[in-house]
């Protein structure tokens, strides 16, 4: 049977945006809610200064839980918990809680590289180094992100030429896979399937991971485009949450339910519940005071309307 891997953003990328700050309860409901709807690689948090990020204050506490409850069996133990971490202070943090998955992140671009981690692009590989290998050590999986790979809100147009040699010294660093974002969700259908068919000469396409934002409407049309292309692992977030603190007019990524929708819809597996996820969403909503982006949750599952007769 055909299937994708979804890799669940919506308490890391989803909240790290939002203005309203969700109590550890809520994290662990929401993080209960996916595992249950057949989420099964959650990134549940970031271990960067809370300072800069204040949203991120729970990731530990969240992932100490979340384990927790894995070795409880309250969670189903294939589900992996992730948590961000932009260098070796932050492994050094997140190692005793023991993360299942780790993600390093760097830019494609010199000018949101020192925005979003204050350093170069050279300089961030420099950091990688340490947090992978000690990550591997420990068997730990690693993410390797790269943002704006199709357009940065500071210096535009990014070449496909950068973007495929910074994937490469990703790749290098041998990274588990890595996720191409389109940061500002400014990519369209035709960059999507021209990158892709360049960067999987070079990277086998199960290694890659498709992260769309949502801020023009082509996130849907551009994950099946990388579909096509031999992607099948894509990064969502519940209900559209979020965006990132450091790309102006950045909305949030493409919401779960809506690329669960098409995917089912296409026979192809995605291993999880609408309905669980819709549920999830109007819950999540209680909790933000306000409706998330997902149309499908807005919309909800087709319900036939029965027959009228005279």
């Amino acid at each position: 049977m055909k299937k994708v891997t979804i890799v669940e953003m919506g308490l890391r990328d989803g909240l790290q945006n939002e203005s309203v700050t969700l109590s550890l309860g809520q994290r662990l409901q929401i993080l209960q809610g996916l595992a249950d709807a057949g989420v099964r690689h959650i990134e549940v948090g970031s271990f960067v200064r809370a300072d800069k990020v204040p949203q991120m204050a729970f990731s530990r506490e969240l992932l100490e839980e979340g384990n927790r409850l894995r070795k409880m069996h309250k969670l189903p133990k294939e589900t992996k918990l992730g948590v961000l971490v932009p260098n070796i202070q932050g492994w050094n943090d997140a190692n005793p809680v023991e993360p299942q998955e780790i993600a390093i992140f760097g830019s494609c671009t010199e000018s949101f590289s020192i925005k979003n981690i204050n350093c170069s692009i050279d300089e961030s590989f420099e950091r990688f180094k340490p947090v992978v290998r000690e990550a591997k050590k420990r068997k730990v999986r690693v993410r390797g992100y790269l943002s704006v790979c199709f357009g940065c809100p500071y210096e535009g147009e990014v070449s496909e030429k950068k973007v495929i040699e910074i994937a490469m010294r990703m790749a290098e660093l041998k990274v588990d896979e890595i996720s191409m974002g389109d940061t500002i969700g400014v990519a369209h259908v035709g960059q999507i399937k021209s990158l892709f068919k360049k960067l999987t000469k070079k990277i086998p396409a199960r290694k890659l991971a498709g992260h769309f934002h949502d801020t023009r409407g082509q996130a849907l049309a551009n994950i099946l485009a990388a579909y096509e292309m031999g992607v099948r692992i894509f990064d969502t977030s519940i209900g559209g949450l979020g965006g990132c603190p450091y790309a102006p007019g950045s909305a949030g990524n493409v919401a779960t339910e809506d690329v669960a929708y098409m995917f089912e819809g296409m026979g192809i597996s995605t291993g999880l519940d609408l309905h669980k996820l819709i549920q999830l969403n109007h819950q999540i909503e209680s909790y933000m005071g306000k409706k998330l982006p997902s149309r499908v949750s807005k919309a909800g599952l087709l319900k036939p309307l029965g027959v009228v007769t005279k």
